[in-house]
């Protein structure tokens, strides 16, 4: 039987809507604000005369953002970075999570790996000795170092781990009796099934990459090869016009903070134009992964 709500209850659902609504307008209008500077030309940018509707719109300053190599430079580092390191983490996830599932009447010494990376997790080596151990291994500026040092995401794992504990062990057990082998099995049932975890960890290792900046500040001596996060770092921070890549000249004409907003605005694209396609499976894949001990 389907009772009506009560006042209270409608009451409650009309505040929670208006409330996150207003919220979520709250976190957009700063958003908005970048983006109509980014639009706006050089006096008003210029003057702070800019709200949340450009002023002489114009596209010069994404014109200028696109014409310099040091950012395409960087934003070229960022895509590759994202693309090798999501797919090597996704890959180690797997095939960590995988054996980490079974029982330990199937997989002897699964409780000290388990204790092994929760250490890990816990407890971080510090700074200095990863410069150490990036630097002896020769991989200062170069692609390696903002990869390698978080191959294996932990937290990841133990998402998937879980994920792949709820798969019916039914399908497991037939497949091995009909002479698959782990491989198959893990290729043929456990992949398929756990998709939606796959996406939701796709997902956090892309924009974990994407947003990661600061090892490219401590890994890269060269400016040249900041990924875009550390290069955005440096215009907004530390703005420095030779570090840049833009012609001093050409800010007669615009405005050096509609240049910076222009910026920020095409770093942000490719994470919103990824999110949507995998929006469906965020809340199934971390709902499903993470109620299991």
């Amino acid at each position: 039987m389907i009772r009506d709500k009560s006042a209270f209850s409608l009451f409650f659902d009309s505040f929670n809507y208006v409330f996150l609504t207003g919220f979520a307008i709250l976190c957009l209008l700063p958003l908005a604000h970048i983006l109509a500077v980014s639009l706006s030309g050089r006096a008003p940018a210029t003057g702070g005369f800019v709200s949340f509707w450009p002023i002489d719109f114009t596209l010069e300053n994404y014109e200028e953002v696109m014409g310099s190599p040091t950012f395409v430079r960087s934003f070229l580092i960022s895509v590759a970075r994202v693309l090798s390191g999501t797919s090597l983490n996704i890959v180690l996830i797997i095939l960590t999570a995988y054996p980490l599932s079974k029982t330990p009447r199937v997989f002897k010494g699964r409780t000290i790996f388990i204790w092994f990376f929760v250490f890990a997790m816990l407890f971080d080596g510090g700074l200095i000795p990863s410069f150490l151990v990036v630097r002896s291994l020769g991989l200062l500026n170069t692609l390696g170092s903002l990869i390698l040092p978080n191959a294996v995401p932990i937290f990841s794992v133990i998402l998937m781990m879980n994920f792949f504990r709820d798969v019916p062990k039914e399908l497991e057990e037939s497949a091995l009796i009909d002479g698959a082998s782990h491989w198959k099995v893990l290729w043929y049932i456990y992949i398929p099934l756990s998709l939606p975890a796959i996406a939701t960890l796709t997902l956090f290792a892309a924009v974990n990459h994407w947003n990661a900046w600061f090892d490219g500040l401590i890994y890269m001596t060269d400016n040249a090869n900041y990924p875009m996060q550390t290069f955005l770092r440096t215009v907004v921070v530390e703005y420095d016009l030779t570090n840049v890549g833009i012609d001093p000249r050409d800010l007669q004409r615009l405005s050096d903070r509609a240049i910076r907003g222009a910026q920020i605005i095409v770093a942000t694209v490719p994470i919103l134009v990824v999110y949507p396609f995998l929006q469906r499976y965020f809340i199934s894949g971390i709902k499903l992964g993470a109620v299991k001990e």
